[in-house]
């Protein structure tokens, strides 16, 4: 059967943070591979749920809403004009939304700059639509852009930019200096800038000097422990136990009492 297989799925390989999950599952590990909800979900989302389960509203669902609000928010946040009907695509997650703006742009042979070290499933879905994907070396300690070897890893068949920022799995955060760069070459070599980004985390990292890995909460409360928003999860870079402790101080000052992020409304 296996031989029936396309010739990019049978080079892919299982996610590593799903073997790590299986492995933390199976030893009795703490998992750190993934970040797991240790709150409720809010009260009037469950409501919701249940209300629209009892009313039998079991069809798939138009998400032209979501579009409206999305463009209204784009143009008072951004003064961008867009068409709520013709330039949103919701999507169940970023895994999902990624592969399907791989799949709408590229061709076989099209190739795409990723920054290295990148998100594992970078590569699989490039590779699943034909595409090569060409890894552009971070410099480490700090993980800064190199602007010579970024802009020689352009070729006549580039045909997109992956940014990811804050980086999965560096924690760093591109600079202005170096979104510019990256800007710049994109306009100049006529390709696309696929982005995949968290706002939020991005001033938290900002206000606090912190750098943290996306995808994970920082803020939860709970009326019966008052520590309970001091937790937090898969730092980078971190030393010691004293180093996580000044972190973990510091990311309470962008947060309200009732452990939501304050985010800053002003631009950075």
């Amino acid at each position: 059967m296996e031989e029936k297989l396309s010739e990019a799925s049978r080079r892919a390989t299982p996610s590593p943070i799903q073997q790590l999950s299986h492995l933390a599952q199976r030893v009795g590990a703490v998992n750190l591979a993934e970040g797991f909800p240790d709150f409720p979900a809010p009260a009037h989302v469950k409501a919701a749920a249940t209300a629209a389960i009892a009313a039998d509203l079991n069809q798939y669902r138009h998400v032209q809403g979501i579009c409206d609000v999305l463009a209204e928010t784009m143009k008072r946040d951004h003064g961008l004009r867009v068409d709520p009907l013709t330039d949103f695509a919701i999507c169940c997650g970023q895994s999902e939304a990624f592969a399907a703006a791989i799949f709408a742009i590229i061709d076989p042979g099209d190739e795409v700059l990723l920054f290295d070290p990148a998100y594992e499933m970078y590569q699989t879905c490039i590779e699943l639509a034909r595409g090569v994907p060409v890894y552009v070396p971070l410099d480490p300690p700090s993980w800064t852009l190199n602007e010579d070897k970024f802009l020689k890893s352009f070729t006549s068949r580039t045909k997109a930019v992956i940014l990811n920022s804050p980086h999965n799995p560096t924690g760093k955060v591109f600079s202005k200096e170096e979104l510019l760069v990256i800007s710049k070459a994109c306009q100049k070599m006529d390709c696309f800038a696929i982005t995949d980004e968290i706002d939020f985390v991005t001033n938290l990292i900002s206000n606090s000097g912190v750098a943290a890995v996306p995808g994970s909460g920082f803020f939860h409360t709970d009326p019966d422990n008052q520590s309970y928003h001091h937790r937090y999860v898969r730092f980078a870079f971190c030393k010691s136990d004293v180093t996580l402790k000044a972190a973990a101080q510091k990311m309470m000052k962008p947060a309200e009492s009732n452990g939501r992020v304050l985010h800053d409304t002003q631009s950075s």
